[in-house]
């Protein structure tokens, strides 16, 4: 493991370019910057699944492997660098090209909606062969999408929301900030929706990650409308906010654990009079350890310009690589998504990673293939 750590260490800044004082990596949001970030960060969320295959605390002491368990509770802070990069880059998009909203149904939500389907299709088919017991009504649901097959698909249910929120919002609003501040609205609005549901195994909204990180969506947003004035400030006391940043990374991390663990938490079910508004309090806490996350990810970048062509180059399908790669975390897993026996079960950490990422990289490749075969054709007709 200790060489794996090493090696992951590589590969993220292996090639990469450091600035000194008085110089900075202009460069440090750009789409080329933001890909490499999100590449590295899609590796993360895979190592996270994997923890917790591997090494999460609800697993029997008998099929517990250690190793990974730094990323077992990441996967909101990951996900939320992911809504923040989505917001910035829509907000981008919107002041860079003409008539951007024209048509933004059609090649920016439909495409997320067909992949979302895809992969449910497919994550049915691998059920029924590794044997798992369903009647047609159950085949049905999940072709449907209104039960998940792919427990991971559940980012692809909530997105297209906050960009139909986004299109409708700067469509219909005058002042950006005014359609922002209806974002965060509908943000909050979503949050405590997402509050008022138990957790449960069946539909959409299944637990808090659906919204433990999603207020990051509309910072996106507000830090592409203020970037320059935020970057200027930043500057101004950068050896004071990147240390600040990186430790309250961990002590609010630290703290928000305890107080969902012993004070607040999200599992006040059972008619529990207090359980929305523990909730709330819940992922107002995750929210801060989001934003204090992304914020050092972005400060950090200020000073060092990612270079990475391979990480590059996953960025480019990371919605590929998010969706595909669960099906080889369970099937090299100690069981397959606990219906049914794994294809092989890999026990030692190192080779369940190699084998996952090796398996996981031609999947997405293949996936993206057959994605933008189904894609094309809606919109080419959206061009005619």
């Amino acid at each position: 493991m200790y060489l794996f750590y090493f090696a992951l260490a590589v590969l993220s800044f292996f090639g990469s370019e450091g600035f000194g004082r008085g110089k900075w990596n202009e460069d440090h949001t750009s789409l080329s910057q933001t890909k490499v970030l999100l590449g590295m960060a899609a590796v993360c969320i895979a190592l996270h699944h994997m923890g917790q295959k591997t090494c999460a605390p609800w697993h029997p002491s008998m099929y517990t492997v250690h190793g990974l368990d730094i990323f077992v509770p990441m996967g909101y802070m990951l996900v939320g660098l992911f809504l923040f990069a989505s917001g910035l880059g829509l907000y981008r998009s919107l002041k860079s090209k003409p008539d951007y909203l024209k048509g933004f149904c059609r090649h920016r939500i439909l495409p997320i909606v067909i992949a979302y389907y895809l992969s449910e299709f497919i994550y049915t088919g691998i059920r029924l062969a590794m044997g798992e017991k369903m009647g047609l009504s159950q085949i049905l649901w999940y072709l449907s999408g209104l039960r998940l097959a792919n427990f991971n698909a559940w980012y692809l249910v909530v997105i297209p929301f906050f960009y139909l929120a986004f299109w409708a919002a700067f469509r219909f609003c005058r002042r950006e900030g005014c359609a922002i501040l209806l974002v965060f609205v509908f943000t909050c609005a979503y949050t405590v929706s997402g509050a008022m549901i138990d957790h449960q195994s069946v539909w959409w909204m299944r637990g808090e990650w659906w919204y433990n990180s999603i207020i990051m969506f509309p910072l996106g947003l507000l830090f592409g409308k203020h970037e320059k004035q935020v970057t200027g400030f930043l500057r101004k006391g950068y050896w004071f906010w990147l240390p600040v940043s990186f430790i309250g990374i961990f002590l609010l991390f630290r703290q928000s654990e305890w107080l969902i663990a012993n004070r607040w938490g999200y599992y006040g079910e059972w008619g529990d009079p207090l359980k929305v508004p523990h909730r709330l309090m819940s992922a107002g806490a995750q929210w801060l350890v989001c934003l204090f996350f992304t914020a050092f990810c972005f400060l950090f970048l200020m000073k060092v310009r990612l270079g990475n062509r391979l990480l590059s180059w996953f960025g480019g399908m990371t919605l590929e690589f998010y969706l595909m790669h669960g099906v080889f975390v369970e099937l090299f897993g100690y069981n397959f998504l606990d219906i049914a026996k794994s294809l092989v079960y890999i026990k030692r950490v190192p080779v369940y990673i190699a084998a996952v990422m090796a398996c996981s990289v031609p999947a997405a490749a293949l996936f993206r293939f057959v994605f933008k075969k189904c894609t094309l054709p809606f919109l080419k007709k959206g061009q005619g």
